[in-house]
């Protein structure tokens, strides 16, 4: 089965599929034309099964999912839902399904949802009927984690991470709040915050209220995390607790704020970001209109720029958190989508980019499936 890159936009959700040479891709879609796709992702368990995040015009925020690899997709029969407020409570509704992650391997048919705003849920069915999560949702501290101090996109809960060894060891991450960790399925959660800036509050030394971009953990060495976060680019070795800003080796002129981060799949010491403007930019776009993947193969230690194949000016998109990916091969492909709608690939660890689709709508995730 050849593989595709799943693109959700603004309006829809669309695929790219490659011959066997990565030369030519053809394009596919739209499905679910109009609807919002946050997020697409393929069950690694079962690799017919795939999840979408979607906000719909008439139905609001949902998750749909496929058995047949995308040819057909069906909406789950209860979508994440908060529980009912009690009296003394202020009610809380999902506004969006944000993110998509598929359970531990030994847990077949779970899968966990994140949610703005910030909420967690489990599904025990393959994405047919979702929990909240309790033991977050509920937690003691959830109004001080997750106090609505909202991005303009509002408040995300994404980066939800299964440490592949032990399926009670769980990460999160909050725009705005912070990165959170469970040791026991969820019941419980603390924040893992130290050593990262948070440069937009009085204090910048909190424990909670830091804003996140992405994290993810490596899967052959689940002890190392890396975050792109709105005050840099972070590296975690774990059991320490305490960040270390990877970020400052990038050149002083380019800066560490992004939105995506990707690791070699084969390598811990091999990670991608995209450098956006940092500033008071908004929407945010690349710096000077000058697009540029950075790499280091070294754990952040030094960086070189990728840029071959990519607009050498006049180019002012950024790439979103979901939007940037890579694939399995030996000869390892990278992808990213821009807010302009363009599909950017290299079949050589972003030593060269071509452009693979454009005039598509405003891309908010990209994924690969095999």
């Amino acid at each position: 089965m050849a593989s595709t890159l799943w693109i959700g936009t603004r309006k829809g959700v669309f695929a790219l599929r490659p011959d066997v040479r990565r030369r030519v891709w053809k394009l596919a879609g739209p499905q679910f034309l109009g609807h919002i796709i946050h997020h697409v992702v393929q069950d690694p368990r079962e690799p017919r099964r795939l999840a979408l995040a979607a906000k719909t015009g008439h139905l609001g925020p949902t998750v749909y999912t496929s058995g047949d690899r995308g040819r057909s997709w069906q909406e789950a029969a209860a979508p994440p839902a908060f529980r009912k407020a009690d009296e003394s409570e202020k009610p809380r509704a999902v506004e969006r399904v944000f993110w998509l992650t598929p359970g531990h391997e030994s847990e077949p048919g779970v899968w966990y949802a994140g949610t703005s705003p910030a909420g967690l849920f489990r599904s025990g069915d393959h994405g047919q009927r979702w929990e909240p999560v309790t033991g977050f949702n509920d937690h003691a501290m959830y109004s001080k984690w997750a106090a609505g101090l909202r991005t303009p996109d509002g408040e995300l809960l994404h980066s939800i991470r299964v440490d592949p060894r032990d399926a009670r060891h769980l990460y999160l991450a909050i725009s705005i709040g912070g990165v959170f960790e469970s040791t026991d399925r969820g019941a419980d959660w603390a924040p893992l915050n130290e050593g990262v800036a948070a440069d937009f509050l009085p204090d910048p030394n909190v424990a909670y209220g830091h804003d996140p971009h992405c994290l993810i953990q490596h899967p052959l060495q689940p002890d190392r995390l890396y975050q792109q976060n709105h005050c840099g680019s972070y590296r975690l070795d774990r059991p320490a607790r305490r960040w270390v800003r990877i970020g400052e080796r990038m050149p002083r002129r380019i800066g560490d704020i992004g939105f995506p981060i990707v690791a070699h799949p084969r390598d811990p010491d091999t990670v991608w970001v995209l450098p956006m403007d940092g500033s008071k930019v908004w929407p945010r776009t690349a710096l000077g209109g000058k697009p540029a993947v950075y790499v280091s193969r070294n754990a952040g230690r030094s960086w070189q720029r990728q840029d071959r194949g990519l607009p050498r000016a006049q180019a002012w998109f950024t790439v979103l958190r979901q939007a940037m990916c890579a694939d399995q091969a030996a000869r390892l492909g990278l992808y990213f989508g821009t807010t302009q709608g363009e599909v950017w690939a290299s079949s050589d660890e972003g030593g060269s980019w071509r452009c693979l689709a454009r005039h598509l709508p405003e891309i908010y995730s990209v994924s690969h499936a095999c």
